[in-house]
């Protein structure tokens, strides 16, 4: 028998740990990728105790601030479903980018 643990959909908890402990996942082809996908690849960073998929994005609330930057580390730029993600800390404001580029 497989025990499958279920995450939380809550992602928007406004206490300063639970923002501090959240990534953003952009450019997500949520036609293809399901919540399912997006929990298997970063729990491998560490617990993930929240995961939310919207239209073209997500979010994942890990337990801590070590395990969410190691996830924006290891997976930004990464291409799933034929998508480059655009991966960061959610409650950080984006890096500025050259003009040109997305």
């Amino acid at each position: 028998m497989s025990l499958k643990i279920q995450t939380s959909n809550v992602t928007n908890k406004n206490d300063p740990k639970s923002i501090n402990s959240r990534v953003f996942i952009g450019n997500l082809n949520t036609a293809v990728v399901k919540k399912s996908d997006v929990e298997t690849i970063f729990s491998k960073y560490g617990r993930v105790a929240g995961c939310s998929v919207h239209k073209g994005y997500a979010f994942v609330q890990y337990a801590n601030e070590r395990h969410a930057r190691a996830a924006v580390l290891g997976e930004n730029g990464r291409v799933l479903a034929g998508q480059t993600l655009d991966i960061n800390m959610a409650g950080e404001p984006k890096p500025n980018r050259p003009k040109g580029l997305k």
